[in-house]
């Protein structure tokens, strides 16, 4: 009865094994063996118990992701592309603080004077006095801009008075008095088409466009890790089915080696290879366990916020498979695209544009430094003036005259005494200036950029060659290992049946599962290379991949 039932077992292990599983090819990798949601869970081997994960605990909550929320969530936090998206921000901050040199500059001033002066003579003014006293109140108002034209300077300064005085010279006691000058200075050469306010300018707002540039590359690199992640963790849950399988096969062949010693048709050495056998699968399930927690470890690192509560306990379900259908590349097409859309091509057109700003300001700065100046005063005096008789007007005061301090801003404002001045200055060095080296030194600097951008382009075009190759290469690789796995299970079903008929022995069979275990990963390594290559093609055409 017993050696009935050991063949009724034997057949069922040996119709599995023919049959095999559904191919990873034509089915989920997820369906193959024990679904991903046991990791957690413990099984029972050759008598131990193992944890089936040593750093999470059981019953973890479950997400479920496909792979574009996965990269939807990297997008919203992703700790590097948070820090790459405040770059733009501070590049802003870099250019408004370039720009702030063209801010008006108010500034005001409040003085008093008090000087009393001992009387040495006559011409001292003292009169009949032992001094004299000379108060002044002055109230100053400025206003100065770099005009953001054409290198213009202008400064508007008006200021008023009042000044008392004993001294008999003073016809005026009090004396009110205005000033109002303006000032403007026109480059008519060096500094006309650019000075160093406009070169500054122009590089900070280069180094805006390099830093949106870098926050592009960081985002395509962001979205290519994340789906790489993504389908590494499908590739390590499918890994662990594999082993998990592989286990299943030789507990099986376990069990049936100990009823054929228990029938007597085995020798009992034999169940120690089976039991070493059962061992070895038992370290690749432990390992392939490992794997499948630092897999997920990886992704969550790239789409979770650290900060949530559950983030190293929440478990990370795939609802995706990798598409294996074959997918048509045009590599001239992704030539040409990789040509214009490129991250590193792009930074290489900024630092030419950066060169030719410099080679325009050092250039501009070799001209000799003429400056058209203008400047306008006009006056307005009041007060009261004070009408004296004797010799010379010093005598009694006879009379007075008031005139208020309205009047003397009309003054101004009527132009009653206006002054102008109209002048050109101008300078040059004798010799080599500091200006020629810098001109020098950028037009070489464009040059280098220049090759370096033509060096570029053959690169991309090499890189994008590659991925392309790449495609097409992992796809066969998943033809070949497919095919090799089909042949793994047909070997192993057909040394189970020699080993029945006595035919074969125990280290053949094990070998054969072996064999097949090793297909078997084979072509999920090539399915997670395919999946990742197509990543990669798509990436290529955006940002460097290494």
């Amino acid at each position: 009865m017993r050696s009935g039932q050991t063949r009724i077992s034997t057949i069922a292990l040996t119709a599995l094994l023919v049959a095999g599983p559904v191919p990873s090819w034509a089915q989920p990798l997820s369906d193959i063996g024990e679904p991903p949601e046991a990791v957690g869970a413990t099984v029972t081997l050759s008598g131990l118990v193992l944890p089936m994960s040593g750093l999470q605990p059981a019953n973890r909550p479950m997400r479920r992701l496909s792979v574009d929320e996965a990269v939807t969530l990297a997008l919203e936090q992703n700790l590097d592309l948070q820090v790459e998206r405040l770059n733009p921000r501070i590049q802003d901050m870099s250019v408004a603080q370039a720009r702030s040199v063209y801010t008006p500059v108010l500034s005001s001033t409040f003085t008093g004077n008090n000087e009393n002066s001992p009387a040495i003579g006559f011409l001292s003014g003292a009169g009949d006095q032992s001094s004299v006293t000379d108060r002044t109140l002055r109230d100053a108002v400025d206003l100065v801009q770099e005009v953001p034209w054409a290198g213009g300077r202008y400064t508007a300064a008006w200021d008023g008075s009042h000044r008392t005085s004993s001294s008999v010279f003073f016809s005026f006691a009090p004396i009110l008095q205005s000033n109002l000058s303006l000032n403007y200075t026109q480059p008519l050469l060096r500094n006309l088409a650019i000075d160093t306010p406009r070169w500054q300018i122009a590089i900070t707002r280069a180094n805006r466009e390099m830093s949106d540039i870098q926050l592009r590359a960081t985002v395509v690199v962001t979205q290519r890790n994340v789906r790489n992640a993504y389908w590494g963790l499908v590739s390590a849950q499918s890994f662990l089915a594999v082993q998990r399988q592989s286990l299943e096969l030789s507990q099986e062949s376990l069990r049936n080696n100990r009823t054929r010693v228990e029938v007597g048709t085995m020798a009992p050495i034999d169940i120690v290879e089976a039991e070493s056998e059962v061992a070895r699968n038992e370290e690749n399930v432990i390992i392939a366990e490992a794997a499948v927690e630092r897999a997920e470890d990886l992704l969550r690192t790239l789409i979770f916020d650290p900060d949530a509560p559950d983030f190293w306990s929440i478990q990370i379900q795939p609802s995706d498979e990798p598409m294996l259908a074959p997918r048509e590349i045009d590599v001239d097409a992704a030539i040409r695209h990789a040509l214009s859309q490129r991250t590193d091509l792009d930074a290489v057109d900024r630092n030419i544009e950066t060169s030719e700003t410099d080679i325009q300001y050092f250039g501009n700065q070799r001209l000799p430094d003429v400056n058209l100046q203008v400047d306008y005063r006009a006056t307005g005096l009041g007060g009261t003036f004070l009408e004296r008789g004797g010799d010379f007007g010093i005598g009694e005061i006879t009379g007075r005259q008031e005139t208020s301090f309205a009047s003397v801003l009309g003054s101004i404002f009527t132009n009653d005494f206006p002054a102008w001045t109209v002048g050109v200055t101008m300078s040059y060095p004798l010799g080599t200036s500091s200006a020629d080296a810098n001109l020098e030194r950028a037009r070489l600097q464009r040059g280098q950029e220049q090759t370096r951008r033509r060096s570029l382009e053959m690169r991309i075009a090499t890189e994008v060659r590659d991925a392309a190759r790449a495609v097409r290469t992992n796809l066969q690789r998943v033809e070949a290992t497919r095919a090799s796995r089909l042949l793994g299970e047909r070997r192993l079903a057909a040394e189970q049946r020699r080993f029945e008929v006595g035919l074969s022995s125990t280290f053949l069979v094990f070998q054969a599962q072996r064999d097949l275990a090793q297909a078997r990963n084979r072509e999920e390594v090539a399915i997670l290379d395919y999946t990742r290559s197509l990543v990669d093609f798509d990436a290529v055409q955006e940002v460097p991949l290494f």
